[in-house]
C-alpha cells in the first residue's frame, strides 16, 4: 500500500513539475512576443500616422511591460531539476536509463548474475553518497542564507531536490536489486509500448518479404 502512494506520488510530482515548466515557458515566449509586436504596432502607428492605433499599441505595451516575468527562465530551471532528480528514480523504477548492457548479455549463469547484482550495488552506493553529500551540502547552505537572485527564495529548498532524489533514487535501485535477488526479474523498458516503433517494425517486416 505504501508503496503504491509512493509510486503515484512520484509520477504525479514529475507530471506537475513538467506541466508547470512548459506553461511558464509558453507564457514566457507569448509575453516577449508580445511585447515584440506592440512595439512594432507603436512603429507603424507612427510612421503612418494613426493616432488612434498608435494610442492603443502604447497601451497595450505598457499592460504588458508592467507585468515582470524576468523570474520565469530561474523557475524553469529550478523545476527541471526537481523533475530531473526525480524522474532518474522514475528511470530505475522503470528500467529506461540508458545502459552498456553488451557484456551483460553475453554471460550466462552464476556471471551475469554476479555481474548485475554488482552493477545495482553500485547504483545504491553511488545514490547513496550524492544523497548523503547533497544532505550536507544543503544542511550548510540554509544556514549561510543563500537566496537565489530573481525569486528570491531559500536556496537550500531548491538544493533539496538533490538528496530527496537521490535518496529516492537509492530506494529504487535497492527495491529492484531485492526483486532481482528474489524473483530473477529486471524492470526493462518495452520498446513495442513506444507510439511508433512497432508499426515502424511491422513495416520494415512487411518490406523485407516484399
Amino acid at each position: 500500500m505504501i508503496l503504491r502512494i509512493l509510486d503515484r506520488f512520484e509520477e504525479i510530482l514529475i507530471s506537475v513539475l513538467m506541466a508547470a515548466a512548459v506553461i511558464l515557458i509558453f507564457v514566457a515566449v507569448v509575453h516577449r512576443f508580445s511585447i515584440g509586436f506592440a512595439a512594432d504596432l507603436v512603429g507603424f502607428a507612427r510612421a503612418h500616422d494613426i493616432a488612434w492605433l498608435q494610442s492603443a499599441a502604447r497601451s497595450a505595451f505598457k499592460a504588458i511591460n508592467a507585468i515582470k516575468l524576468t523570474w520565469a527562465q530561474e523557475a524553469c530551471i529550478y523545476l527541471f531539476v526537481w523533475m530531473a532528480k526525480f524522474g532518474a528514480a522514475y528511470g530505475v523504477r522503470q528500467g529506461i536509463h540508458v545502459g552498456v548492457d553488451i557484456l551483460v548479455e553475453k554471460l550466462e549463469g552464476n556471471a551475469r548474475r554476479i555481474v548485475t547484482i554488482i552493477a545495482m550495488s553500485g547504483g545504491i552506493i553511488f545514490t547513496a553518497i550524492v544523497a548523503w553529500i547533497g544532505a550536507d551540502f544543503v544542511y550548510h547552505v540554509k544556514h549561510g542564507g543563500q537566496t537565489s537572485p530573481d525569486l528570491e527564495i531559500q536556496m537550500w529548498l531548491i538544493y533539496l531536490a538533490v538528496p530527496l532524489g537521490s535518496s529516492l533514487m537509492c530506494f529504487r535501485f535497492i527495491q529492484a536489486l531485492y526483486l532481482y535477488l528474489t524473483t530473477g526479474y529486471i524492470a526493462h523498458h518495452d520498446h513495442g509500448a513506444v507510439d511508433g516503433l512497432e508499426d515502424e517494425a511491422d513495416d520494415l517486416a512487411k518490406g523485407g518479404h516484399a
